[in-house]
């Protein structure tokens, strides 16, 4: 969409246009999730949704749009045979979404533009009605409780992922609806501080939960990219001053995660009292056993890190799962920040009540 949001919100200010984008696709498809095409009330077609398999379709849908107000949610499969039929010969299947945008809807599309352009996160979540609602968020900054958005979609905007979501309440509706989430920025971040198993484990469902994932340790001789294949990056540094540098570079934002797993007070406790002089980060952990904790701790004390920032430190990091394993580990820590990103109990669910997706 970032391609053509700029003719959107120039055609938009003068009359109603058509925004199709791509809200879902399943196997192999010619466009990714977010891909978008704009047809004016001329007949003016900007963008492409799928290299040509389904636009002349869409531009059809479009014009009804355009027409009738009401917005549709179209499904493209595989063609026919004989390659007559609308679909698409890759095997895949999309699902488009073709609203009309009326020029009341510029000034949100300009802030979305603006915020873009300055690089912060952003993300656009569309429900899939036929009378759209729109809601313009920070996943940077937005309360995990707020009524606005739902947790599935405030987890995918964090993320910095695109998708559809399905929640009871979105933008005070009381209804099951769908919505799609369309993020703009780079995903978060997740610094693993230590060149061990059990940051192996974590960066590979760091990488699985949508996270960018960074490796990072003074130790050159285990900190490869070798042994860290999951990892987006691996860095031979101090963590506590790689950290200090990315976060003076304006690298890292309120939905970075950073984890010290060095079991090395003399890795660990410089890296967290950066980590937590950085306001705000989303989640700060260290490993250790409970005699551990309470020794760091007395250290981040004496290093003069105030109470009260201490007190944002989870540790020992990860739920309750009695593991052992650096796998089982890993479960138990990721288990944990997604819980807390969340705003979740991490309790059973079969001991709550109410909605399982809130």
């Amino acid at each position: 969409m970032r391609d053509v949001l700029r003719q959107v919100i120039e055609r938009g200010r003068t009359g109603p246009v058509v925004l199709a984008r791509v809200v879902g696709v399943t196997g192999a498809g010619p466009r990714a999730v977010g891909a978008a095409m704009l047809v004016t009330a001329d007949g003016e077609v900007i963008g492409s949704l799928s290299g040509g398999c389904v636009e002349a379709a869409v531009v059809d849908s479009a014009d009804c749009v355009l027409l009738g107000g009401v917005a549709v949610l179209e499904q493209f499969g595989l063609a026919d045979d004989d390659g007559f039929a609308v679909g698409l010969s890759c095997g895949g299947e999309m699902e488009i979404f073709i609203e009309r945008i009326e020029p009341e809807r510029v000034p949100q599309l300009e802030t979305l533009e603006r915020d873009i352009l300055s690089g912060r996160p952003v993300a656009l979540v569309t429900t899939l009605d036929e009378q759209p609602d729109w809601q313009l968020i920070d996943p940077a900054a937005v309360n995990a409780s707020a009524p606005v958005v739902s947790r599935d979609a405030l987890q995918l905007a964090r993320s910095g992922r695109s998708g559809v979501v399905g929640f009871h309440e979105c933008l005070g509706a009381d209804a099951p609806r769908r919505a799609f989430v369309h993020s703009f920025g780079p995903p978060a971040r997740m610094i693993l501080a230590g060149a061990n198993d059990f940051v192996r484990a974590l960066s590979r469902l760091g990488v699985q939960l949508g996270y960018r994932v960074t490796v990072v340790d003074a130790r050159e001789t285990f900190t490869t990219p070798a042994r860290f294949p999951a990892a987006h990056e691996v860095v031979v540094e101090w963590p506590h001053r790689y950290l200090r540098r990315e976060h003076e570079r304006g690298r890292i934002d309120g939905r970075t995660v950073v984890c010290a797993l060095t079991h090395d007070t003399k890795f660990d406790v410089p890296m967290l009292a950066t980590a937590l002089d950085i306001e705000p980060l989303a989640f700060i952990g260290a490993l250790g056993s409970r005699r551990t904790d309470t020794d760091r701790r007395q250290r981040l004390l004496d290093a003069g890190v105030p109470p009260d920032r201490i007190s944002r430190l989870r540790s020992p990091i990860g739920l309750d799962l009695n593991a052992h394993t650096p796998d089982q580990t890993a479960v138990s820590i990721a288990a944990q920040i997604i819980a807390e990103a969340g705003g979740a109990s991490a309790r059973p669910l079969a001991e709550t009540d109410g909605p399982i997706h809130r």
